[in-house]
């Protein structure tokens, strides 16, 4: 008996790396899979194979049940085709997993517009275009007591910043309210939404060191201690979570805090003047920020 027997599940981005190990171990535990991936290179431009199929195939191989599905999850009709062709085949959806990403990597001054909207389109975008079917699906359901889930990939470089990725951290952190947005309005329908922010060493990690993932004991970060934590969110076991940021870095899992006001200051009379707000905001404000753990892109 596996953790997610009986459970569907849609993981996008599951050709490699961290979608991979997502989706073969959603199979290990006894979920059937659509291993979506459109095999393209890292910058999304050129075509890599067909890692998804080859996928399928180990999983099929090892008694596992999988299905390659090749939407562009930036396409929103295909990303809608994506959901609705997983429920008519398997009668239902229960896990969605948005994992498919791609990098434009460029400083902030030197990055085209194009190079923008790319990233934008396919991290931030792509989360919208399968999560709006899914949700309409679920409350079409209208099971309050359902057991089903949204488990949102959102990083680092989007809860810090990271210096050389200003579209990457911008929809990383889109991602981010994206969940809480969901959280809060899909509870009632039975579904919990949360995001994963992974460290592991992938071809994205190859050529964005930036990140804060390389250094020592870079090589034994692999994708696969990224997904223990997936397939506990996707199981009935998690349904106590619901609306939280959570890091997987190698054998470590962390609990992000909820963004919630450290510190208040208010004016004394019927508006601020510069001196008194500038005085006040500098007592209150930097002891805190001063002792506030370093960030690793500052």
């Amino acid at each position: 008996m596996g953790t997610l027997d009986g459970r569907v599940a849609i993981v996008t981005g599951a050709g490699g790396g961290i979608g991979g190990s997502v989706a073969r171990l959603f199979a290990r535990e006894g979920a059937a899979v659509v291993v979506n991936d459109i095999g393209a290179s890292l910058n999304g431009l050129e075509k890599d194979g067909s890692p998804g199929e080859d996928l399928v195939r180990e999983i099929q191989d090892s008694g596992g049940t999988a299905k390659v599905n090749g939407a562009n999850i930036s396409d929103h009709e295909a990303a809608r085709d994506l959901v609705e062709s997983t429920i008519e085949e398997f009668g239902k959806l229960d896990v969605l997993v948005n994992v498919a990403g791609i990098l434009r990597d460029r400083m902030i001054f030197n990055m085209a517009e194009e190079e923008w909207d790319a990233v934008i389109r396919v991290h931030l975008k792509g989360h919208f275009n399968t999560i709006r079917p899914a949700a309409s699906y679920w409350r079409g359901l209208g099971d309050a007591a359902a057991n089903h889930r949204i488990i949102n990939y959102t990083s680092r470089a989007g809860l810090h910043g990271a210096p050389g990725q200003p579209n990457y951290s911008a929809a990383k952190m889109g991602i981010v309210g994206l969940t809480y947005s969901c959280a809060v309005a899909l509870k009632k329908y039975g579904v919990t939404t949360n995001a994963i922010s992974p460290a592991a060493a992938t071809r994205m990690t190859d050529t964005a060191k930036k990140s804060g993932v390389d250094g020592p004991g870079a090589d034994k970060l692999s994708p696969d201690n990224i997904a223990p934590i997936a397939a506990w969110l996707a199981s009935e076991q998690s349904a106590w979570c619901n609306g939280h940021v959570i890091h997987a870095r190698g054998l470590e899992v962390s609990l992000y805090s909820d963004p919630q006001p450290l510190v208040t200051v208010s004016a004394e009379g019927e508006a601020w003047d510069l001196s008194t707000i500038g005085k006040q905001v500098e007592q209150a404000f930097r002891p805190i920020t001063d002792a506030a753990p370093a960030n690793p892109f500052v």
